[in-house]
Formats: C-alpha cells, structure tokens, sequence
C-alpha cells in the first residue's frame, strides 16, 4: 500500500500587493503517455530527468483524466468542470459555453498572473480572447511584465499516438537526441495480455517508450530555461500527460491504460508544506477536473463555486480528499458510443450504454496503427486468444467491473460474480448519482445536443425546459436498476413517446426522447411485445433524425439469424436513409451514414447515395462513408 502524502500549500489571498509574494506555475504537460516512467516503477522506460523532478516533488500514483482522449480531456482541465456537463464530451465537437463558465487562467490572469500557453488549446469551444496574455508556439513566461508571478504552460507532442506510426525520417527526427543505449530494445517491451505479441507489435511499443525517451529530453530543456532564469526557487513546477497510451485500447477508453497519468508536482521550499517533502508519494485520488481549482488554490485566487473539482493543495485545499473519480466517452471521432465509469481507489465500474456498439469500432485514425491493423488481421485469422479476442467482442456487456488491484489490465469483468454484488451496487449507485448531479448532456442524442447549441448561451435553460436529460436517464435507468424498473415501465415510456403526433411542437427536447425510444426499440428492447408497430409509428415522425432512428432499430428487429433482410424493411429504411444522406444539416448525414453502414451488405445499394453526400460533406460523416465505400463496394 502506497503511502498517502497530503502536501498543504498555504500561500496568501491574491491581491496587488501581494503579487510578489505568490509563487509562478509552470505546467508541463505530454500527450498520450501513462504512468510509464522509472519513477512509476517501469524497469523498461528511461526518463531520467522526469525521474528526477519525481525525487525532488511528491509523485501521485492515482490521478486520472475523465476520458482518454485530447479534446474532451482538454476542456474539463481549462474550465474545472466536466465535459458532459457543458456539452465538450464528444471528440472534436463545440459547445457553447454557459455565460459563468470560464477557463481558469482567465480568473488568474484577473488575479494578477501573466499566464501563456505553449501552445495547444484544443478545448471544444472557441479559445476566449482573454484566457491568455500570450497562445502560441512563442508562448513564453519570460515575455512577463517584471514583478507579476507567472501561469505557463508548455505542451509536449512527440508521445502523441501519431508518432508512434510516423514514417521513419519522422521517427528519427523525433528520436535525433537519443544514444544507442537509449533505444528501447522491441524484444524486451513488455506486453499487455490484451495485445497479440508479434514483432509488429513490439516494435509500436519499444517506438513508444523511445518517444517518451525524446519528451523527456524536452522537460529538461524547460527546467534548465528556469534554472538559468533563477526561478526555480520561486515556481511550482507540474509534469502530466493529457492522457493514457496512444495504444490501442488505451488512449479513447475508460480503462486506467487510458485514464491513469503520471502527475508530478515539485513545491520550492518556500511554498512547501512539511509533509510535501522531496521523494514523497500521494496516493489519494485526483481527477482532472480538480487540476482548475488547485492552480487557483495556490495562486490565491477565489475558486468558483460552479466548478465541479477540488483543489488538493493550496489554501483552499478541499477538507476531505475524493471517493470517486469519474470517467465518460461519448463520440469518439466518426464513431458513436455512449459509456460511463465510476472508480474507488481500488474498483472500477463501467456502463456501457450502448453494449450493443462493439469494442473495435472501425475509427478511421485508430486503424492507422499498425498494432490494431495486426490485432485485426489475427482475429480474422483466428489466431488471438481468449483475453486477446475480447476486444474484437462484437457486442460489449452492459456492465463491468473490475478490481483494479488485483488485475490492472482491467481483462476479469466481475460484474456478473456474486461476491462482487454490494461493490457493484455501491458503484452503479456512485454513477447514477453523477449522471443526475452533472446533467449529462452525453445522453442527449448529439443532433439533437447540437440543436440546443445552436440557440446560444441560454441552452442549459432550454434543456432544462424540456427536462429531456431526466426522462432519458430514466429510461435507461429501465435497464440497469431493477427497483426503478419494478415501479416503471419501459414499455409505457416508449410508447406515450413515440405516439406524440405533433413532435414538432414539442422542440429538441422531445426529439432527443424520441431519438433515444427508438434506439432502444432496436437493442435493449427488442424483445418487447408491440415494439415493431411502436417503431412503424417513429418511421412517419416528423423529424427526420427520429425516422432515421426508427428505421435503424427496425431494420434490426426483422433482420434473420443470417443476417438478411425483406425487401419491405430494406426498401423503407433506403428511403429514409437516402433523405437522411442529403440533408443539410451534418450531423442529420452523420446519423444516416452511420444507420447506412449497419444495414450490413444491403449497403451497397446505396453507395451512389453516399458518393453524393461525399462531394459536400467533410466532417465526421465523410470518414464512414469513405469507410462504406472501400468495404461495401462490390
């Protein structure tokens, strides 16, 4: 058991005057690492600097981001609150910020410090004018106005996943700085039990590790420019990365390979409390959305009440350390799925919500890596084994668990083990309470989410309006909690839903309810009596997501065994799909596209279609097209 360290910072309340006696920030963050470093304990890693800054801070083994990947991850950190929250879950997406939302070195900066990013934003919404004194790739604290205390930020990116498949005068160039006894010897790579072990494989991963080799090269660069400056005494310094591994099944999931970082903060002597001392170790939980409110914290600036972290350190330091740390993965490039976690410091829930989605969904920028080009190309051989197939599942569970002691690859699902029933309570518990506490915005269908964006800063009022999110949580909660089950009715909700003859009057809110009865029509309650005639009603809706919608479901339940389908069902669910394909709004194409592709090998009748939509369309939806077009081609 790790020692938990509880490093109290007091510093004073920020004022003018007191400017010159707070200390500067400097944020060194990487991309798509975890904990992989000496420090962490891996014998294979060689990170001598970082390994370093761990002797002379206090290193904290149990901090995780909300989801593992850039963007969402991004706008939970800048504004202290999570992205399901104000609408910045799905991948690459913008949301509208509700007007007393704001990142957090905007408070910093009211409060005196001259803070700059170097130089990725990547937030999901539009970078304020005034988030920063400088953004850029010439960011640099040294611009500082003499005698105001400095918030810098340095982003690193030769760990990104991109790298790690970089052609190889790209790799060298990256690697220039590494001696030949530096290089990570592929053979000797440890392997997660979930990948295949091939030479393919090994080779991503000893590119992997000599990545986070070159990073490290950069860190020193940083700390010496703050050595030569003679500011070391006067700045705390933070090292993390922004997520997990850039690995399959790592970086875009909810497991610790994607959630868990390194997290290292050095404390000069001035600002140090004494249990902080060099070398220390704290293992209490952080999540990234408290990383907002603990710059503020030590900076002595007023924490908001609206942010959803806590500080861990500083004058405003939260009295009790957290319970739980919460993750979420919603559209995750071209691909939708919807899934949710909930950790202890020693358990793991996950709800997948839409357990009907597989694992390997096909992302075009994940394919890219040679490792899940060889994972696929193994399984449709036949050649994995049994924990390595699990990822090539073509369904997830509705539930999983894990101890995250005891297996660490998180590869044991418990959920269904009777000894672990009152940890499985108590987490599914855990969850519900966030959904309900944050207002998960994730449950809204995104066409419809993007909808009540698009009517500006009041949507949370709009929502709120519709009381959409409630009455969808509550209808997964038909799903998942049998007390809620036993006093509602699933099939009464669907129903009286679908049945609405003027959704049009009833906005986005109804929509988004109609959307998700629909989906539910064709997967968790498929077995329900009436579910087709329930699902012949959504297909003459007036919306046309909710038709789409409608149809997929359909489309599902009267497909047989085998996988075909009669010509009635494939020729109404053409002709829906084909108005869905044209239409003007992207992520209305997005919906249909994505409906085109479960139709299977029926597909390919409507590849004109889809050619079509191609010529105007560029986002998201292109991708599955382009996906549709090689695959389903004849």
């Amino acid at each position: 058991m790790l020692s938990i360290v509880v490093a109290v910072v007091l510093l004073p309340a920020a004022s003018p005057a007191a400017a010159s006696e707070r200390p500067n920030i400097l944020w060194i963050t990487c991309e798509d690492m975890s904990p992989n470093l000496g420090c962490y304990g891996d014998a294979y890693s060689r990170s001598p600097t970082i390994d370093r800054l761990a002797a002379e801070g206090v290193r904290y083994t149990n901090c995780y981001t909300h989801i593992g990947v850039c963007a969402p991850s991004r706008s939970g950190i800048i504004t202290g609150m999570y992205p399901p929250s104000i609408g910045s879950h799905a991948m690459r997406s913008t949301t509208v910020l509700p007007p007393y939302v704001r990142c957090f070195s905007e408070l910093l900066r009211d409060g005196g410090y001259y803070c700059t990013n170097n130089s990725k934003t990547d937030y999901n919404f539009p970078v304020p004018k005034t988030a920063w004194d400088e953004n850029g790739n010439r960011a640099h604290w040294k611009n500082r106005p003499e005698g105001r205390p400095f918030f810098a930020v340095f982003n690193l990116t030769v760990t990104h996943e991109s790298q790690i498949r970089a052609p190889e005068k790209q790799y060298e160039k990256n690697t220039v700085r590494l001696t030949p006894d530096e290089r990570h010897d592929p053979a000797l790579a440890p392997l997660p039990p979930y990948h295949p072990d091939t030479p393919l494989v090994r080779r991503d991963w000893a590119r992997y590790y000599d990545d986070i080799t070159a990073m490290d090269y950069q860190v020193a660069d940083l700390l010496k420019e703050l050595d030569d400056a003679g500011l070391a005494d006067d700045t705390i310094v933070f090292f993390y990365s922004d997520h997990g591994a850039g690995m399959p099944r790592s970086k875009r999931w909810l497991y610790d390979s994607s959630v868990r970082v390194p997290l290292i903060i050095r404390t000069p002597p001035r600002w140090r409390s004494p249990a902080a001392q060099p070398g220390a170790v704290d293992d209490r939980l952080v999540a990234f959305v408290d990383l907002a409110p603990t710059a503020l914290s030590l900076g002595g600036v007023p924490i908001p009440k609206h942010m959803q972290g806590q500080a861990f350190l500083g004058s405003q330091q939260a009295a009790a350390p957290r319970e739980y740390v919460y993750g979420c993965r919603d559209r995750m490039d071209e691909r939708v799925d919807l899934i949710r976690s909930v950790r202890d410091r020693r358990y793991k829930y996950i709800r997948n919500y839409q357990w009907w989605q597989p694992y390997a969904q096909n992302i075009n920028y994940m394919n890219e890596m040679p490792t899940m080009q060889e994972w696929r190309r193994l399984h449709a051989a036949g050649r994995l084994d049994a924990v390595q197939s699990q990822f090539m599942a073509p369904q997830k569970p509705r539930e999983e668990l894990y101890d995250c002691l005891a297996d660490p690859h998180e590869v044991k699902n418990l959920a269904e083990d009777p000894a672990q029933a009152e940890v499985l309570i108590r987490l599914r518990a855990a969850h519900e309470r966030w959904v309900a506490e944050v207002r998960d915005y994730g449950l809204l269908p995104e066409v419809s989410l993007q909808t009540f964006l698009r009517s500006g800063s009041g949507w949370r009022e709009n929502v709120e309006m519709h009381n959409a999110v409630q009455r969808i949580h509550g209808l997964w909660l038909t799903q998942f909690d049998p007390e809620w089950r036993r006093s509602n009715d699933p099939k009464s909700m669907v129903s009286d839903v679908l049945a609405v003859k003027a959704a049009r009057d009833y906005g986005p809110g109804m929509t988004a309810l109609r959307i998700r009865c629909a989906e539910f029509l064709g997967d968790p309650l498929r077995d329900m009596p009436g579910a087709t005639d329930m699902l012949l009603q959504g297909v003459r809706a007036a919306e046309l997501p909710v038709r789409i919608a409608a149809a997929q479901s359909l489309v599902k339940l009267r497909r047989s065994a085998d996988g075909g389908l009669d010509e009635a069902t494939r020729n109404l669910a053409a002709t829906i799909y084909r108005e869905g394909l044209a239409a003007e709004n992207a992520y209305v194409r997005h919906a249909a596209v994505l409906a085109v592709d479960d139709l299977g090998p029926a597909a390919a009748a409507l590849l004109d279609e889809v050619r079509a939509m191609l010529k105007v369309d560029d986002s998201y939806a292109a991708r599955v097209g382009e996906y549709l077009l090689k695959t389903r081609t004849p």
